[in-house]
């Protein structure tokens, strides 16, 4: 059995907010070629995936895994407005007090 099969998901939060080093692409490739089609990965990000090459420059290991991580997949995107910001701005409207 794989190394990352044993688990029924794997979240893997806000990927690209930091650029990858080449063996840090090459673990998420191996993470999510072990898992596919055989257990569920979530991953985060806020980049498109035409900005991909900007977390993972190698060119042929950044189509590859978004190759993987794609085929099947539900991509669900929510906007480009941070829900951290929009909450904390609520928070300050509530307790804004009128002038």
């Amino acid at each position: 059995m794989a190394r990352w099969s044993r688990y029924d998901l794997i979240a893997i939060d806000e990927v690209g907010y930091v650029p990858l080093a080449e063996v840090g692409a090459e673990f998420l490739f191996q993470v999510v070629a072990e898992r596919a089609e055989r257990a569920a990965v979530v991953l985060t990000t806020n980049l498109l995936f035409s900005e991909w090459t900007q977390v993972i420059p190698n060119a042929r290991l950044c189509k590859a895994l978004l190759d993987r991580i794609t085929d099947r997949a539900h991509i669900l995107e929510t906007g480009t407005k941070s829900y951290r910001f929009r909450r904390t701005a609520d928070k300050q409207k509530k307790g804004a007090k009128p002038h």
